[in-house]
């Protein structure tokens, strides 16, 4: 089945702005490489900004999709936990890893309104997604969430940084000892006052 001409044009983009960055790619270049009239990419996305939005969201969807992969195989919480990281960690092990496209889309295209908004979605989720997993041990404190998204993005920041994908293996390390602590059988019993 052939590629639909937007989701081509996508692809091309969405390779050039995470391999070289969004404001270092023109639109002549993405024309370029997708093999597209001007007019026919311009039909599919009225202007960069809409280009830019639509590669993040296709992005969001596929990471999505990929932690609830992830979160399918693993047999217990705890092991889906850990191996959201170990996938992260198959992903950071690549020399074309450059962190979070998010992150990097924000800090060069933040003062787009559709991008920040994506991103922020982006984040939203991610941070859901380990609430689900809490919730799944009977644990639903968002302040474990909230830290086990944080190791997430720091371990995306710091192999960005430090082209170190083993970063991602101490945060795995971390995460798990942040559900070991928030889990209700780790819980001292409180009598009620």
């Amino acid at each position: 089945m052939k590629e639909a001409i937007s989701d081509h044009i996508l692809s091309a983009a969405g390779t050039l702005f995470y391999r070289e960055g969004i404001r270092a790619v023109g639109i002549d270049r993405i024309i370029e490489e997708a093999k597209v009239a001007k007019a026919t990419l311009y039909r599919h996305f009225p202007s960069k900004d809409h280009l830019v939005a639509a590669y993040l969201l296709a992005r969001h969807e596929r990471v999505i999709q990929s932690l609830h992969e992830v979160l399918s195989a693993a047999t217990s919480p705890r092991k889906q936990i850990g191996s959201i990281f170990e996938r992260l960690y198959e992903k950071a092990d690549s020399p074309d890893f450059r962190g979070c496209a998010f992150a990097l889309a924000v800090a060069e295209h933040g003062d787009s309104e559709k991008v920040s908004s994506v991103a922020r979605l982006h984040k939203t989720m991610v941070r859901d997604v380990f609430a689900a997993v809490l919730a799944k041990s009977a644990n639903t404190n968002d302040l474990a969430a909230a830290h086990l998204s944080l190791l997430y993005e720091g371990a995306l920041a710091t192999v960005a940084v430090g082209r170190d994908p083993n970063a991602v293996l101490v945060a795995r390390d971390c995460a798990l000892f942040v559900f070991d602590a928030a889990s209700p059988i780790h819980q001292p019993n409180r009598k009620q006052a």
